[in-house]
């Protein structure tokens, strides 16, 4: 079967939109699946429905990276868009057309094409997936380094070009997992001007004529497909071979922190898609981290006890989705309501439980209990809070969370080895709770204490919580109670007991 290209395409009978011809008007670092599946796939509607008339040039950030293979596709890839809304079952195709090349910059040739590209007057975006150790400083990187090895290095010298070029300046879209990304990226931008001695004139023209752009990105992308005869088949059906074929869940939203009339520039608002241009990205991370995030650890503890495996067999029983929804609805969002539309953190809490209940996604609970001791503390612990300070009172589904989160930790423990510790789960099998080694060690050192004496342990366990939660009125009582109901009757139970 012929690989995929623009002529293959062409003969293959594909009927969706393609746009073979447009000028490169945003530069991207990084071409991994990630940023194929959510920002070029943006910039792809885009073109269709606003007009954007524009491509992508990728640069790969580190020597080794798919290039070769994308220009040998000419750009093109399929991309599967797979999921759950409003409770139907949704599998979408689009070829995406809107990638016009990739660049090595560690290749002579394709650096000075990134440099061509950077001093065009087409240029006005520049948008970044590095990986969270992208961005950062290193002090080892030259001005005369073709390229320099750090990303925030490189792109001092793509923006050093368009300086001394005379052109204006870009947007810059941040889109690697850490706070601040874009404010961190211009820190980095700002360190090598000062170490390179670039001067006053390019450092204003960086700071005051780029736009460098926080953002927050939320769409998972499980990115290939593993099983060789679903790829079989579909590349049977698709009458092509495509080497790059990427898949992510249907539900997508990008969060850019900018001027109001950056929403004019990009072509996102005219193309109808979920990207939002607002004053500040915080409060939207604080709704993904406590509604998202936090649905996951509030939950899936208890529910592995009780007997589940996977999150989406979790969405059909009952009771674990029951009690899933009214810590979401009644305890999390309530807390939010100060910074967020009630209707948005509504229907962001609504795409959770269909993106819980994807059927394409086997997400294993076991899996999302990694690391829980400071999950809670980040996801769960500010609604907690701020709940009881709203309220006077002890949120019902969170505070069984926390009894949940210790039974977990603390279920007829076996042994603690270098992988984690062993636990039994009430359906006979063992299994290893890994977290940070004090945090292990705490619980096995503590495995032999009664109900009462875990609890108060562990809420005035300083180390995990920065404070003594046994003094918080009634919760020490509260949680040793929801913890022997665990203990004696089972989570599903204890779970329905808050319903």
């Amino acid at each position: 079967m012929e690989q995929l290209n623009y002529d293959v395409l062409s003969r293959s009978g594909y009927e969706g939109f393609i746009q073979k011809d447009a000028p490169v008007k945003v530069l991207q670092f990084g071409e991994g699946n990630f940023l194929r599946a959510f920002v070029d796939y943006f910039f792809d509607i885009s073109n269709e429905k606003a007009g954007f008339n524009g491509k992508v040039a990728l640069v790969q950030p580190i020597a080794q990276g798919l290039t070769d293979l994308i220009n040998k596709q000419e750009g093109l890839y399929t991309l599967y868009l797979r999921g759950s809304e409003n409770g139907q079952k949704v599998d979408m195709k689009r070829v995406i057309s809107a990638v016009d090349c990739c660049l090595n910059p560690y290749n002579k040739s394709d650096y000075d094409k990134m440099m061509e590209i950077a001093a065009s007057d087409d240029l006005d975006i520049i948008a970044s997936n590095t990986t969270e150790a992208g961005i950062a400083y290193d002090p080892a990187c030259n001005f005369t380094d073709t390229p320099a090895s750090s990303f925030p290095g490189k792109l001092t010298q793509v923006l050093y070009t368009r300086f001394k070029a005379g052109k204006k300046g870009v947007v810059v879209l941040s889109c690697e997992l850490i706070d601040n990304n874009g404010k961190e990226l211009l820190k980095c931008v700002n360190q090598y001007i000062d170490q390179w001695k670039l001067g006053d004139d390019f450092k204003t023209w960086v700071n005051t004529e780029n736009i460098f752009c926080s953002t927050l990105v939320d769409r998972i992308v499980p990115g290939r497909i593993r099983d060789e005869k679903e790829v079989a088949k579909l590349e049977e059906a698709n009458g092509y071979h495509d080497e790059l074929i990427d898949v992510g869940e249907i539900f997508g939203v990008w969060i850019i922190e900018g001027p109001q009339e950056l929403e004019d520039r990009l072509p996102f608002k005219k193309a109808g898609v979920n990207v939002h241009v607002v004053p500040d990205v915080m409060p939207y991370k604080h709704r993904k981290v406590r509604i998202l995030n936090g649905a996951h650890t509030g939950f899936v503890l208890g529910a592995y006890l009780a007997g589940f495996d996977i999150v989406r067999d979790c969405m059909h029983n009952e009771t674990v989705s029951g009690f899933m929804n009214k810590m979401l609805n009644e305890e999390v969002i309530p807390t939010l309501v100060d910074h967020l539309d009630e209707n948005d953190l509504n229907n962001f809490a609504a795409a959770v439980k269909d993106r819980f209940n994807n059927p394409f996604v086997n997400h294993e609970l076991m899996s999302i209990s990694l690391n829980s001791t400071s999950k809670w503390k980040a996801r769960n612990m500010p609604s907690f809070l701020q709940y009881i300070d709203k309220n006077h009172k002890l949120p019902t589904c969170l505070t069984m969370s926390l009894a949940a989160y210790i039974a977990f930790y603390s279920n007829d423990v076996q042994e603690l080895t270098e992988a984690g510790l062993v636990c039994k789960r009430p359906k006979g099998n063992t299994y290893t709770v890994s977290d940070d080694r004090w945090a292990l060690e705490f619980y096995y050192e503590h495995r032999n204490d009664s109900d009462k004496e875990l609890v108060a342990a562990v809420l005035g366990n300083e180390k995990m919580w920065d404070q003594d939660l046994n003094k918080i009125e009634g919760l020490t009582e509260k949680v040793t109670e929801n913890l022997h109901l665990i203990r004696t009757e089972g989570a599903e139970k204890a779970y329905a007991s808050c319903l």
